[in-house]
C-alpha cells in the first residue's frame, strides 16, 4: 500500500498536478483504499500539519527580507558592500556575495535573497560590462547561502516535523554558509581574471566612507537583530521575525522615508501568496506523516538499510546522491517535508547526529535550487537576466561544482556543523 502510495504521487506530479494536490490525492486514494481509516482522520491530520506556533515565523521571515527589497534597504546594502569590494576585478560578483551573507540573517529564504539582490545588482553589473550569463549565475549560487545561515526557512520546516532543535541546526549552518561564501569567492577571482573583467577606478576617501555608514549603519543592524536573538535565545523565533518586521518598518518609516502605504500592502499581498504555497503542502503533510507512521516506514527502511550492511558513510553517500537526484526533479520542501521524517530514523540508528544530518539534508536541497530542470533560482534568472536556461546552467557547472565540494566536506567531517552548536548550546 505505501508503494502505491509513492507511485500514485510521482505519476500524478509527472503528468504536472501540483505538489500539493499529487501529495493529498494520493494520500486521501490510500486511506480510501485501506478502508479502516475514518477520512475524519485525514481532516484532523491536516489541520495538524499547519498547527505550529513556529510555523508563524515563516511567513514573518519571508515578509522581512520582501520589505527590505521594496523598502530599498537591500541596495543600501548593495552600496555599502560595492565601496569595499566593488573597485576589484569583477567586484560586483563579490558584491553579490557579500550582499547575500547579509540577506541571509534576515529572510531565509533563497528564492526571496535572490530576487532581491539580482533585481539591484543585475543592471548595475550588466552596464559595468559583464555578461549576463555570468551575473545570473553569480547572483543564483550566491542566493544559496540565504537558507544556510541563520534563520532558515528550510531548517525551521526540519525541525517542525522532526523535533531536531532548530537553534542548534542555525547556529550548526553558520561554518558551512561562510565556506559556500568562501569557495564562490576564490572560485569569481578565478574566472574574472582568466576573462579579464575590469576593474572600477573609483576614489574613494574616508569622509565617502563616514557618510555611507551614516546612511546605512541601521540597515546594517537589521540582521544583527535576528542572528543576536537566534543565538543567545533572549526571544523565540516567532518574537524576532516580528521585531525584525517592526524594526524595518521603524528605519524605512522614520529615517528613510522610503516606504509607502501602496508599498507595503502591495508587498504583504506578494508575501500572503507566495506563504500559502507553503501552508498548503505542511497541511497535506500532516496525512503524509500519519501515513508514514501508521505504517512504521522508518523502521522498515531502517532494517532495510541493516540488512544490506550500509555503514554511516555508506549511508551518508546515499543521501548525497539521492537528494542530489530529487533535488534535479522536485522542489526541496516537499523534499525535505516528504522524505526527511523517513530518513532521519535510519541516520541517528547509524550513529549520525541529526543536527549534522539536518543541516547537510538542507544544504544538499538548495544545491537543486540551481540544478535543471526544476532549480527554482533557474528560472528566477532567465526572467531577470534575460537569458537561455541553457546557457544559464553551463556557466552554473563550475559553481555547482565548488557547491557539492562544501557539501562532502560538511557531510563527511561533522565538525564543520557541530562545532559552534557544541561550544554555544
Amino acid at each position: 500500500m505505501i508503494v502505491l502510495l509513492f507511485i500514485l504521487m510521482f505519476a500524478m506530479i509527472g503528468l504536472g498536478f501540483s505538489i500539493w494536490f499529487s501529495m493529498g490525492a494520493s494520500g486521501l486514494v490510500y486511506i480510501l483504499l485501506r478502508g479502516d481509516v475514518s477520512l475524519r482522520v485525514a481532516v484532523s491530520q491536516m489541520v495538524g500539519g499547519v498547527n505550529s506556533d513556529t510555523l508563524i515565523a515563516i511567513p514573518f521571515f519571508i515578509l522581512a527580507g520582501n520589505l527590505m527589497s521594496s523598502t530599498g534597504i537591500t541596495r543600501k546594502l548593495t552600496s555599502f558592500a560595492d565601496f569595499f569590494v566593488g573597485r576589484h576585478r569583477a567586484g560586483l560578483a563579490y558584491v553579490s556575495i557579500v550582499v547575500s551573507v547579509f540577506l541571509a540573517g534576515i529572510s531565509g529564504s533563497a528564492v526571496s535573497d535572490a530576487s532581491s539582490t539580482s533585481a539591484v545588482l543585475h543592471p548595475i553589473m550588466k552596464e559595468r560590462g559583464y555578461d549576463d550569463t555570468f551575473s545570473a549565475a553569480i547572483n543564483s549560487s550566491s542566493a544559496i547561502v540565504g537558507p544556510i545561515i541563520p534563520p532558515s526557512i528550510p531548517m525551521m520546516l526540519i525541525g517542525i516535523i522532526s523535533g531536531v532543535s532548530i537553534g542548534r541546526m542555525f547556529i550548526g549552518g553558520f561554518i558551512p554558509g561562510l565556506l559556500i561564501a568562501l569557495v564562490l569567492w576564490i572560485l569569481v577571482t578565478i574566472q574574472a581574471n582568466r576573462r579579464g573583467y575590469p576593474r572600477v577606478e573609483a576614489k574613494r576617501t574616508f569622509g565617502d566612507f563616514v557618510a555611507l555608514l551614516k546612511d546605512t549603519i541601521l540597515a546594517l543592524i537589521a540582521p544583527l537583530i535576528v542572528l543576536s536573538g537566534v543565538v543567545f535565545g533572549f526571544v523565540t523565533l516567532v518574537e524576532v521575525a516580528a521585531l525584525s518586521i517592526l524594526y524595518i518598518l521603524f528605519i524605512s518609516t522614520v529615517v528613510y522615508r522610503t516606504i509607502t502605504w501602496k508599498i507595503f500592502f502591495d508587498t504583504v499581498r506578494d508575501t500572503a501568496v507566495f506563504c500559502t504555497s507553503i501552508m498548503i503542502i505542511f497541511a497535506v503533510v500532516g496525512l503524509f506523516q500519519y501515513i508514514v507512521a501508521s505504517e512504521q516506514l522508518g523502521k522498515q527502511l531502517y532494517h532495510l538499510i541493516v540488512s544490506w550492511n550500509m555503514s554511516r558513510n555508506m549511508y551518508l553517500f546515499f543521501t548525497l546522491v539521492f537528494l542530489l537526484l530529487m533535488g534535479c526533479v522536485l522542489d526541496a520542501v516537499p523534499v525535505m517535508l516528504i522524505f526527511f521524517p523517513v530518513m532521519l530514523p535510519v541516520a541517528t540508528g547509524l550513529g549520525i547526529d541529526p543536527v549534522h544530518y539536518g543541516v547537510i539534508y538542507v544544504l544538499n536541497l538548495m544545491i537543486g535550487l540551481i540544478t535543471p530542470p526544476v532549480g527554482a533560482l533557474l528560472f528566477i534568472q532567465t526572467k531577470i537576466a534575460k537569458v537561455s536556461i541553457n546557457a544559464l546552467v553551463r556557466e552554473l557547472l563550475p559553481h555547482i561544482g565548488v557547491l557539492i565540494l562544501v557539501l562532502i566536506a560538511a557531510t563527511y567531517i561533522p565538525q564543520i556543523v557541530l562545532w559552534l552548536p557544541n561550544l554555544i548550546l
